[in-house]
């Protein structure tokens, strides 16, 4: 069978498919909604597929394929529906993308949550995957016992060791010393703050330890 056939085959089932029946409600342990709202929408589902067949068989480009999909979800007011409903019609969208083989997660996203929401989300997960963790290393406060986590997002050998860090912890608010490896580039500090960087050419440990007793006394 080829790709075209194939693709034809699940749309004409997806039409045949009774989509917003009682029984597809149930299966997602949702209340039924008006059978109005449900009638529109097994109709609109139902245009969008013939279009998606009708392009089919005109061999139509991904991009048209997905036009076809995106204007279709815009004849839609998002704020016409639940947030139940909206995931339910977001889900028979993304089975029409994947029976075409076009990717509108991005458009569906922007219908669901919002455009401003969308965008925050894509820039949390961006953020996110850039901060790829690499190594921890974890001190214990010496006043609470909390764990003092820095993070290693980055590594490049060469890169000196050369500060001591005088640290608060959230939890329980005492200084801390506290010293890293070398060959860090980038790191995200956990759970405590830095209140001062000691250069350990100008202090050793012991004058380091003196400069905390100092930070103690006198910021109390």
């Amino acid at each position: 069978m080829s790709t075209d056939s194939n693709m034809i085959d699940k749309l004409i089932a997806f039409q045949q498919k009774q989509k917003f029946a009682d029984s597809a409600w149930q299966e997602r342990r949702l209340n039924f909604s008006n059978e109005e709202m449900c009638s529109q929408l097994e109709e609109h589902f139902n245009v969008c597929a013939g279009e998606l067949i009708d392009a089919v068989q005109k061999n139509v480009s991904s991009k048209q394929f997905r036009n076809i999909l995106r204007t279709g979800l815009s004849r839609l007011k998002s704020s016409d529906y639940d947030t139940e409903e909206r995931e339910f019609i977001c889900d028979y969208f993304s089975q029409l993308s994947n029976i075409v083989s076009v990717d509108i997660k991005n458009s569906l996203n922007s219908w669901l949550y919002g455009i401003i929401l969308n965008s925050l989300l894509k820039i949390t997960y961006l953020l996110k995957r850039r901060e790829q963790i690499i190594e921890i290393f974890s001190n214990a406060c010496i006043k609470c016992g909390s764990k003092l986590e820095t993070f290693v997002l980055k590594k490049e050998v060469g890169i000196s060791d050369h500060n001591w860090y005088i640290i608060r912890c959230d939890a329980c608010n005492e200084l801390n010393l506290l010293t890293l490896k070398p060959d860090i580039k980038e790191m995200r500090f956990g759970k405590f703050k830095i209140v001062e960087q000691l250069d350990r050419n100008n202090y050793t440990e012991a004058q380091a330890k003196t400069r905390l007793e100092q930070i103690r006394y006198f910021r109390k």
